[in-house]
């Protein structure tokens, strides 16, 4: 089991049974990154992180303080799948696996929208 981005007739497998995924807030432009993993077919969110506050940026309850980010840990049900929206009025998402982050575009092509984060069938 492992992630699998898909847009339209395109489909890439991430080979992984982690990641983070990260954006730039439209508004703030404050970072925002969540940590996703893999866990009986479903996505579970384990972590999420914020560099700043405002517009819809608020830290959730129970954040703290850790390397310049305010981190928490979401109490969201398990999502079997993610939409990605890609306006190109900011830039593209950032997806991390074990260290290594590269935005969307290194994955499928800018114009690719929507994505959808999900398991690999």
């Amino acid at each position: 089991m492992s992630f699998c981005l898909i847009a339209g007739t395109l489909s890439v497998s991430l080979a992984a049974k982690s990641l983070t995924l990260a954006w730039n807030h439209s508004v703030e432009r404050q970072v925002w990154e969540e940590d996703w993993r893999l866990e009986n077919g479903q996505m579970i969110l384990d972590a999420a992180r914020v560099r700043g506050s405002g517009a819809g940026m608020e830290a959730g309850e129970g954040a703290v303080l850790k390397n310049g980010a305010w981190e928490w840990h979401p109490e969201v049900p398990p999502q079997g799948e993610i939409v990605l929206r890609r306006s190109g009025a900011t830039a593209d998402y950032r997806v991390c696996i074990r260290g290594n982050c590269q935005p969307l575009s290194a994955l499928l092509p800018p114009e690719a929208d929507p994505v959808t984060l999900r398991t690999c069938p």
